[in-house]
């Protein structure tokens, strides 16, 4: 892990970078292995099985069409360069939500955790939601709002962070 650049955090507090696809295996690792130690908290639930399924599609469909947007508005997607977007995305699916590439993470890692059939799985969800938010939505949210100002706190005010 490395240090936010000054330009993502508070310069009287540093933030840790932890990207967001390792935490998204990071904490679906986290789930499997407190899948085989939980095993008391196994079920066997087909439903489930094959909502998994639809789950991670939904959930890598959002990505890809977010990721799409980023490119047509011609904007960075690396997001430990939130400072360097060259536009505010507020159509499409960023009407909806301020973070569907998240989102889609999100979800995939639901239908993930859906298919390992154990109730402990979904601590990895859990976690990554929460670290998601506390150490990349909130620096990119900083940085984005040091950029676009008002425009961007009026958006934030008519768009949910997640949903």
């Amino acid at each position: 892990m490395t240090d936010y650049p000054n330009s993502l955090s508070n310069p009287s507090t540093k933030k840790l970078y932890f990207p967001p696809l390792l935490q998204f295996f990071v904490y679906f690792i986290v789930g499997y292995i407190l899948t085989r130690v939980f095993l008391a908290l196994s079920f066997n639930e087909k439903a489930l099985l094959w909502l998994s399924v639809p789950m991670i599609g939904i959930g890598i469909l959002l990505l890809i069409l977010a990721v799409r947007i980023f490119v047509k508005a011609d904007t960075t997607i690396n997001p430990i360069k939130a400072s360097k977007a060259s536009s505010l995305v507020t159509w499409g699916l960023y009407r909806f939500t301020r973070n569907p590439m998240y989102l889609g993470l999100l979800l995939t890692m639901i239908g993930g955790s859906l298919t390992l059939q154990n109730l402990a799985a979904f601590c990895g969800p859990v976690l990554f939601f929460i670290s998601m938010t506390i150490l990349q939505i909130k620096p990119e949210e900083h940085a984005l709002k040091s950029k676009f100002g008002k425009t961007y706190i009026d958006y934030c005010q008519q768009t949910r962070r997640w949903l």
